[in-house]
């Protein structure tokens, strides 16, 4: 493995929080080279002018969004763009010879019509989004390995999915009574400015939000729907906001369909995710600061009055958008599945 050519990355897209949480990681990561920072700022800011930490640490300008001016450069682009936004220049970077792994929900959702429902605009690149891979290494590590296009998973969606799947897919509960209430630090909206996410108005407060509307909702069914022979899921998703940075704590209520113990449960997801490098299965229930800058889901399960309860905990800026991304790069390039990760 230390005798294999770097991976060559861009990351387009540079200004973004998670674009800034991916430099954090590939700085470390042993067999990583990053050839490209592209913004669509004009003019293009010196990466530590938006991003005073990387001073000393990466002396790069970002560049115009070029796809081929990437052609022979890089191997990989990081698309940290808005959903609308990364289906643009994906034919073009595929043309250019590169991956990609994109950060947005342009290719999560495989019916354009549905697409269009919940973001509101027009897919304009069909013939890659049948193609492209949802990126949860635990459940489509195979098909990873080939793909051209990775759809890096919502944060929500992971922290959801992976606490979800293995009681599914072992037929231990009704796929149509599913309810997820999870819990996000703030970082999670991204770094626009909404008049609702200033401190004043985050600070010593805790809500829900767009309730039943919320766009990581049919994201999780649809995940959760090829998991079901024939038929289709029913979740219920409400999300919250915490006066926090990052993590997210994700309380997932089941219905067993026959009665079940809780050590049953426990194995079942133990089975499930024997030698997963980044599952932690825990007795005492997970904590998002345990998490915490780290690529971990740690998750429990207990059954309380004849229903499952799972406990999924992800930091959303990791194993919900950078560290998944990553995982993913290096599946697709034959790396160790945690190089740069456990650092």
């Amino acid at each position: 493995m230390a005798d294999q050519p770097k991976v060559r990355v861009a990351i387009i897209g540079a200004t973004a929080y998670t674009s800034r949480e991916t430099l954090r990681w590939l700085l470390r990561h042993p067999q990583v080279t990053i050839v490209a920072l592209c913004s669509r700022r004009d003019p293009q800011p010196h990466i530590a002018e938006v991003f005073p930490e990387f001073t000393g640490r990466l002396d790069m300008r970002c560049e115009a969004i070029d796809p081929a001016a990437l052609k022979g450069r890089a191997d990989v682009a990081l698309l940290c763009l808005p959903n609308g936004v990364t289906m643009s220049y994906v034919p073009t970077l595929l043309n250019a010879g590169l991956r990609v792994i994109d950060f947005s929900a342009d290719y999560r959702l495989k019916e354009p019509a549905e697409y269009q429902q919940w973001y509101g605009k027009v897919h304009t690149d069909l013939a890659n989004l049948e193609h492209a891979v949802y990126g949860l290494p635990e459940l489509y590590r195979e098909r990873i390995r080939t793909a051209q296009v990775i759809a890096n998973p919502g944060c929500y969606p992971t922290s959801a999915v992976l606490g979800i799947v293995p009681l599914l897919k072992a037929g231990l509960i009704d796929p149509h009574e599913v309810i997820v209430d999870a819990a996000s630090g703030i970082s999670g909206a991204g770094r626009e400015p909404k008049p609702e996410h200033h401190f004043p108005e985050r600070h010593e407060n805790f809500e829900a939000y767009k309730i039943g509307e919320h766009r990581h909702m049919v994201e999780i069914e649809r995940v959760l729907d090829a998991q079901v022979r024939g038929g289709k899921t029913s979740v219920i998703f409400t999300p919250h906001l915490v006066p926090m940075e990052r993590g997210i704590l994700s309380t997932i209520y089941l219905k067993p369909v026959q009665p079940v113990s809780a050590e049953h449960v426990n194995q079942v997801l133990a089975e499930a995710y024997d030698g997963e490098p980044f599952i932690r299965l825990r007795v005492p229930p997970p904590r998002t600061a345990d998490v915490a800058h780290s690529n971990f889901c740690d998750m429990s399960a207990r059954v309380v009055k004849s229903r499952i309860i799972v406990l999924s905990a992800v930091d959303n800026m990791v194993k919900g958008a950078a560290g998944q991304a990553i995982q993913n790069m290096n599946v697709m390039f034959g790396l160790e599945e945690t190089a740069g990760l456990l650092a």
